[in-house]
């Protein structure tokens, strides 16, 4: 999953970020609207954390810029604003959810994963095949029973590839996904994170390397 925190107050952004990046999120920060509207024309986000009240340019028109777009992202808007009017104008926006600060972060977490499914048709909170069983409220992997002690990268690419159901997924695309705006893109840090997986999730292999192509999850 890929996520847009757009908040002015840099400690509770920088905060934020943090805490979502331990639930294997990736996690983009920015502190102003001009710079979330540049990273919305850039990235392919599943939610945009948005706060409201931006310099440069309103939290309103970002949301909106976001709508306009007409990819899969989801708007979590929040305010330090109470009123159910003010809620309802961000909703009228095309918000997909509103959180009032403060907010409880378990609280964050649990919405952010909600319109993460939402970004996707019907996808279910926990995905299995093969054996293995991914279960994202609880951050918990499994296979044949046995619980995997994954990093917060393992965990994120496993996630990316069950996602795909059986198709091929690049390394580019595992990088777009899995890792934030900072990934430097001849880094070698998808294979690395791909052969470390395969040893934890043990035999027989479940996940293939289609040479030029990418990797598939699945047993032939």
């Amino acid at each position: 999953m890929r996520v847009l925190v757009v908040e002015d107050e840099r400690l509770l952004a920088d905060s934020v970020a943090e805490g979502l990046r331990r639930f294997s999120m990736a996690v983009d920060v920015c502190y102003d609207g001009e710079q979330a509207l540049e990273r919305v024309g850039v990235h392919g986000y599943d939610v945009v954390v948005l706060d409201r009240d931006l310099p440069k340019v309103h939290g309103d028109e970002v949301c909106a810029a976001v709508v306009r777009a007409g990819g899969e992202a989801r708007v979590l808007m929040l305010t330090a604003a109470a009123d159910v009017t003010d809620r309802v104008a961000g909703l009228g926006l095309g918000a997909d959810d509103y959180l009032t600060k403060p907010f409880a972060f378990a609280e964050l977490v649990a919405r952010v994963q909600a319109l993460s499914r939402r970004a996707r048709p019907a996808l279910p909170p926990v995905l299995e095949r093969d054996g293995v069983v991914l279960d994202l409220p609880r951050h918990q992997a499994a296979r044949d029973g046995r619980f995997l002690l994954l990093s917060p990268k393992e965990f994120a690419v496993l996630e990316v590839l069950m996602r795909a159901e059986g198709t091929v997924v690049s390394a580019e695309d595992l990088l777009e996904k899995a890792w934030d705006e900072h990934a430097d893109p001849f880094t070698n840090a998808v294979r690395v994170a791909v052969m470390t997986l395969r040893r934890k999730l043990g035999d027989p292999p479940v996940i293939e390397t289609v040479p030029g192509a990418g990797y598939r999850f699945g047993t032939p």
